[in-house]
């Protein structure tokens, strides 16, 4: 971004949606169906250039990003000097309220100003002396600034919470997937509404409703609240219209399009309970049983997407193989037609699958750990 002045409130300006790295040219393709075809994949995320309802759209609509940051300034730092007059002249009360508190966080990149609690304190400064905001460590709103070849971006995180925090996911079970994350594996592996989706392996459900939300047509920030609405900006009106407007366009369908299976009763029951509260009980099926009982359901063959074990904090990896094993030859046998995609961190463990699989993903951060996602053509 070059050295730019704040934008005016009703101006263009740049806007920036966070995604896992790996996962931008899939979370790009996301924002383009939102109606953002301008959008363009950047490492870390996807920028485009909008407004203040355009961040209200994207953070109600996207199932794949992690924020949605408003990037409201852009300028020169080489010294601390310099960082806290360029702060002293961003236009604050076109961008936040006076009495709401704010956190700042900086980092620094191959800049001059190396020390980043330095540089968030010159900021705190500039806000409490021009426009009277409280600095508060635990604050709703937060303010980033990242100072990169002693170029400084000054960003709101508009988002609030994360955005895989959808508001009606409360049940979890052990290492569990993001939905963001999820989302985004299911536009790798091609899914789409029309496609039956089974996860053998579901845990609290993630994968199979993630589908049967984007299958449904529900927008997943719906039941949640977010941290542009503490800003000056916000109109409560055309937010509660964009809102109305989203509830009204789930889609009717009379049977489920998404299972779920796990051998673990609890993890069952705790994706049940998260269908009930996101209002997809109807459209999800999950049930307790091995992966050996898998078997497809009637209709056209779909996409089996999945989460497994892979021994680095559940299980051990010699019993794993087994699993893994058991999981390529049930699909061999019953699925034929369908499509296979699964995480994992281990190669070997892939490969005990014997499924024909394609060239793995990008490696990904999961837990700590780097995984990727393996895929099969339909199976024959």
């Amino acid at each position: 971004m070059p050295d730019t002045p704040s934008p005016a409130p009703d101006s263009p300006f740049e806007i920036f949606l966070t995604a896992l790295p790996g996962l931008e040219p899939f979370l790009c393709d996301e924002v383009h169906g939102l109606g953002f075809p301008q959008a363009v994949p950047t490492p870390g995320g996807v920028t485009l250039s909008g407004g203040w309802a355009d961040v209200w759209h994207l953070n109600l609509w996207t199932r794949g990003a992690t924020r949605v940051l408003a990037r409201i300034a852009s300028f020169r730092a080489p010294h601390l000097a310099q960082l806290d007059k360029r702060a002293r002249r961003v236009d604050w009360p076109a961008f936040l309220h006076p009495n709401v508190p704010v956190r700042v966080e900086a980092s620094c990149t191959r800049s001059r100003i190396y020390h980043a609690r330095a540089a968030a304190q010159r900021i705190e400064r500039a806000l409490a002396d021009t426009l009277g905001i409280a600095h508060a460590p635990d604050a709703h709103l937060r303010l980033l600034a990242r100072i990169e070849d002693d170029l400084c971006t000054l960003s709101i995180d508009t988002s609030g919470a994360p955005l895989h925090q959808r508001g009606t996911k409360q049940a979890v079970g052990k290492a569990p997937l993001r939905e963001t994350m999820a989302a985004l594996l299911l536009r790798a592996a091609q899914y789409d509404s029309a496609t039956p989706l089974i996860d053998p392996m579901c845990g609290s459900g993630t994968f199979p409703l993630e589908a049967a939300g984007i299958a449904a047509g529900f927008a997943p920030g719906l039941h949640r609240s977010f941290a542009f609405e503490a800003l000056p900006s916000f109109d409560a009106s055309i937010w509660a219209d964009q809102r109305k407007n989203a509830a009204a366009q789930a889609l009717a369908q009379s049977h489920p399009q998404a299972w779920g299976f796990d051998r673990d009763q609890g993890a069952i029951a705790n994706a049940t309970a998260n269908a009930e509260r996101a209002s997809l009980a109807d459209r999800t099926c999950f049930a307790c049983q091995p992966v050996s009982a898998l078997r497809a359901p009637p209709g056209p063959p779909g996409l089996i997407l999945t989460n497994p074990p892979y021994g680095a904090r559940i299980g051990s990896k010699h019993a794993l193989r087994a699993l893994y094993a058991s999981f390529g030859d049930t699909l061999k046998t019953h699925f034929k037609g369908w499509r296979v995609g699964f995480i994992t961190s281990d190669p070997a463990l892939a490969r005990a699958t014997a499924l024909p699989l394609g060239p793995p993903g990008p490696p990904l951060p999961h837990g700590g750990l780097k995984v990727r996602l393996y895929q099969t053509a339909p199976l024959r």
